[in-house]
């Protein structure tokens, strides 16, 4: 009888070895990738995580602690400036993003999965340069944020069901008479924490007009907890590991225009998996689209409930 049960135990491993194999070689991807689990003060990691990500030549632009568990750290290198340069809305690939979060006794270190990031938001570029550089950095575990994955083509494609948005269907915040004029509106209403929002990094891609701002977002002025970095996470960000770096949002200024991917899509392109109804579900959450476009339309100086 234990004869019997072990060979089917192997027989089922087995299976599940094809089977991820064949994920594999579908190109299924998934949107973060787990580099390490440790131990240790959350301060003391992060210092280290950033001496490797510069050692390995990538530019820190931004930090971000959403809360006191989380650190996020933001960075961009030649590579990722070269994809984002390279479309017109390719603003949103130009950074990637690295997080450390407290679970337990557990220091979970991961950062967004590359190819993942560079299919969803509609670039071409060196990704495979920029996958090994933060694996060397970092290290490598498995990807993860979501079961089964999605390959390319349905990343390229991809809005979490029927009549959700995709990634052309992003704000449309404000419009101003230069590039300049607009980066400097942002700023400023940034300066003012407008909608509750604070700037955590500011990119300007070479070569290009287009200037990428990581926002944090914060109810202590607004009063709305549904616009809230935290209070969002707290509902979604619930399996392990957790899927921290998600945050921070981002407003984009191209050319003249200022604009911001649509909350419905930004925020299921990185929980693909999360449900529609239930606890932790996007039902939890169901004023967060219109509540963060009122606190980014405020950040980009622009009128709510004008289009353009």
């Amino acid at each position: 009888m234990l004869q019997v049960k072990a060979k089917r135990l192997i027989i089922a491993a087995v299976a599940a070895m094809a089977l991820l194999s064949m994920a594999v070689q579908a190109g299924e991807m998934k949107p973060f990738i787990l580099a390490s689990i440790t131990s240790g003060n959350l301060k003391d990691q992060s210092d280290n995580v950033k001496k490797a990500l510069s050692n390995a030549g990538f530019e820190i632009v931004g930090e971000y602690s959403p809360y006191t568990t989380a650190h996020i750290i933001i960075v961009t290198n030649k590579d990722l400036l070269k994809m984002a340069a390279a479309q017109e809305h390719g603003g949103y690939a130009a950074v990637a993003r690295v997080s450390i979060t407290k679970v337990g006794e557990q220091l979970q270190l991961a950062y967004t999965n590359p190819a993942y990031m560079a299919a969803a938001y509609h670039v071409d570029g060196d990704v495979d340069a920029v996958y090994k550089a933060l694996k060397t950095a970092l290290g490598f575990i498995r990807e993860y944020g979501s079961e089964d994955g999605l390959d390319e083509d349905d990343l390229k494609d991809y809005h979490y069901t029927l009549g959700m948005e995709r990634f052309d269907d992003y704000y449309k915040l404000a419009v101003y008479n230069s590039h300049k004029e607009a980066v400097a509106a942002v700023e400023k209403n940034l300066a003012a924490h407008a909608g509750g929002a604070s700037k955590v990094y500011r990119i300007d891609i070479p070569g290009d007009k287009q200037t990428l701002f990581g926002v944090a977002l914060s109810s202590k002025t607004t009063g709305n907890k549904y616009m809230d970095d935290k209070f969002i996470m707290t509902e979604i960000d619930f399996k392990n590991p957790r899927s921290t770096a998600h945050l921070p949002y981002e407003i984009l200024v191209t050319g003249k225009n200022v604009e911001a991917l649509h909350a419905r899509f930004r925020i299921a392109i990185n929980f693909p998996d999360l449900s529609m109804m239930g606890a932790n579900s996007f039902m939890n959450i169901m004023p967060s689209p219109d509540a963060i476009r009122k606190s980014l339309t405020l950040v980009a100086g622009g009128k709510l409930g004008q289009d353009f």
